[in-house]
């Protein structure tokens, strides 16, 4: 990860960019903020709701643009090396539907 402007722990516009590996998982989580994603390389397959359907995704390649509003449940699953850029605003929050699938935490699989 990268932030390319602003500062994600602090009130205000921020944007940063991602880089993840073939098959990387992101379970179901929400943001207090709306979150814009432009995918650069790769694929993200993305999908909605509060459990992860791998078949229930849409495949944003690069050039993709998406924006999710405000407590819209999302998760994702990266197709080749997959590098994106996010923006949205601070202080940004990851909120996980089920603490236990956040990566941030000792139990959260396949992270």
């Amino acid at each position: 990860m990268a932030v390319l402007e602003g500062d994600p722990a602090k009130a205000g516009l921020f944007t940063m960019r991602l880089k993840l590996p073939d098959g990387y998982r992101v379970f179901p989580h929400w943001h207090p903020k709306t979150e814009r994603l432009t995918i650069i390389q790769g694929i993200v397959n993305l999908g909605t709701g509060d459990r992860f359907d791998a078949e229930g995704t849409r495949a944003l390649s690069a050039g993709t643009y998406s924006s999710m509003p405000p407590k819209m449940a999302h998760f994702a699953w990266m197709k080749g090396e997959t590098i994106l850029q996010l923006s949205s605003i601070g202080p940004w929050e990851v909120v996980y539907v089920n603490p236990g699938d956040d990566p941030r935490s000792h139990s959260a699989p396949g992270h």
